[in-house]
């Protein structure tokens, strides 16, 4: 029957990769894993220890997705094989769609798979902080740091991330001078590491009266959002304290008290600050969470650094050298500069549509190759 073959060849092929999902997840031993948990989890004295309880609660949950995952796919791909024998000996037509879409569907599943594979690291499941940064160029580059902030909240909305603006200085005449956002979301900090660096934007400058083209720069900074079982050992004697008045602009996002407060990490040069709420006790609070996240990322690449030199694929941040253009005029064109990834459909992207920036560069810097280019 006409097509049937290459689905079946699809699907042949999908179960190859299943296989391999299994081998590379370690499925076996995850499930012998998963068994000795729960019998701990059975025991009628767990919860006297909330600590430990909670530990094993958390990894018998990340067990079972990885194992129901895997083990769904190789499911699927032999529901899908039978059906296409099913097809071919009866010669029903009617069900070929149906198949179809199941091949696609199965297709999409085991590159979700893989693509966790890519967020395993330490910190990967974590929430993020993150903070944008305008560059040189005064109002267009502040209104760049703006439309950066917008893009990000809409990403954050379409994921169904919940999402806290602490801190947010407007500019003079429009946009932004800064923001610092607390993400909390499944994953939240492995996908939003690979927007770290410098974001340049080409476009005709709309405060320019000749209408001429500008190019502007900003800079993004993602740090895991850590949580009270992970300890930062911070000295008192190290901070340095001030309150003040925030100022700028009106807008939902400013607060004009004499609440806010900004907090200076002596030994490291940190500075965090907070001013979203008006009470300068809950300001205070915030901007240590921020502190600990960043002091938390420096440590874990002090730690890297002792292991292994900074991997060769991450570039130094520093404005010249942005991972990613957002062309406007003359043409329209959105570029990763570390993985030559493109789209063309710069609105979508400004929306909020970064998936595919993010996993393409997630993907090559675990040494995957993707197809969607």
């Amino acid at each position: 029957m006409e097509g049937i073959k290459e689905i079946k060849q699809s699907f042949l092929d999908c179960r190859e990769k299943a296989v391999k999902l299994k081998t590379v997840f370690d499925i076996d031993n995850k499930k012998k894993r998963l068994s000795d948990v729960e019998e701990q989890l059975s025991a009628s004295d767990i919860w006297n220890n909330q600590e430990k309880a909670q530990s094993l609660n958390k990894e018998a949950s990340s067990l079972r997705k990885i194992i129901d995952d895997v083990d769904n796919i190789i499911r699927r791909v032999e529901d899908g094989l039978g059906m296409t024998d099913l097809i071919d000996a009866e010669g029903d037509v009617s069900m070929l769609e149906d198949l179809k879409k199941e091949e696609i569907s199965i297709i999409k599943t085991i590159k979700d798979v893989e693509f966790k594979r890519m967020l395993s690291g330490e910190s990967d499941h974590m929430g993020a902080v993150l903070t944008i940064n305008a560059g040189a160029g005064g109002t267009d580059a502040q209104d760049w740091a703006e439309m950066l902030f917008r893009m990000y909240t809409r990403w954050m909305e379409r994921r169904g991330y919940k999402y806290e603006v602490v801190d947010y200085q407007a500019g003079e005449e429009a946009g932004i001078k800064s923001a610092t956002i607390l993400v909390d979301g499944e994953y939240a900090y492995g996908y939003l590491k690979a927007e770290n660096g410098i974001h340049r934007i080409v476009r005709i400058s709309p405060f320019d009266s000749n209408a001429r083209r500008h190019t502007s720069f900003a800079a993004v900074f993602a740090t895991p959002q850590v949580d009270d079982s992970i300890q930062i050992d911070i000295k008192e004697a190290d901070l340095k304290i001030d309150t003040f008045r925030a100022g700028g602009a009106g807008g939902q996002h400013v607060n004009t008290t004499d609440s806010a407060v900004r907090i200076t990490h002596m030994p490291t040069g940190i500075v965090v600050q907070c001013q979203n709420e008006r009470s300068q006790h809950k300001n205070k609070a915030t901007a240590m969470k921020v502190l600990k996240s960043k002091l938390y990322e420096r440590e874990l690449e002090l730690r890297q650094e002792k292991i292994n030199k900074i991997d060769s694929t991450k570039k130094k941040i520093e404005w010249g050298s942005q991972i990613r253009s957002y062309v406007i005029h003359p043409y329209q064109m959105v570029k990763d500069h570390r993985t030559n990834y493109e789209e063309g459909n710069v609105n979508a992207i400004l929306d909020g549509d970064l998936d595919s920036f993010m996993v393409e560069y997630l993907m090559q810097s675990g040494g995957i190759s993707t197809d969607a280019k």
